[in-house]
């Protein structure tokens, strides 16, 4: 009997959940809205040439630190699930944890690293021009 009586509170509990899950209005949230880079430097000039837009997820896996680069384009994500720790060459830092918005720094050396024992995953948007790489590796070598 008692079994009984537990199965119906948790099936309700189950529907009462459902219920408040349910998105009956349009709901807009701005993440980020700036003319700066996350480091409090003015965004540069869009890039001359035919605009190309390109958005890469990106995952990096726990306990991984990235190679020294830079974007040589405006560039923007979100950080979906995870925690991210991005790193100036002047030591600059910036913590990101899931749902945190980045406006990336431009034509400045820097890094990421995932300190964690989960992957880090992104959505970055590049707004560039056809022909520029997205990204420049500070030995040498692009990731287009």
């Amino acid at each position: 009997m008692k079994n009984y009586f537990l199965g119906i509170f948790f099936t309700s509990m189950l529907f009462t959940s459902c219920k408040t899950d349910k998105v009956t209005e349009l709901e807009v949230v701005k993440l980020v809205e700036t003319t700066k880079s996350w480091d409090g430097t003015t965004l540069p000039k869009y890039l001359d040439g035919q605009p190309k837009v390109t958005i890469l997820k990106i995952v990096v896996p726990p306990k991984t630190t990235l190679k020294l680069h830079k974007h040589n384009e405006i560039n923007a994500g979100v950080l979906l699930k995870g925690e991210l720790t991005v790193v100036s060459e002047q030591k600059d830092t910036l913590y990101l944890k899931a749902g945190d918005p980045i406006v990336e720094i431009v034509n400045t050396w820097h890094y990421g690293k995932n300190e964690t024992t989960e992957p880090a995953e992104i959505i970055v948007f590049y707004a560039g021009v056809e022909g520029t790489p997205i990204t420049t590796l500070k030995d040498g070598g692009h990731h287009h």
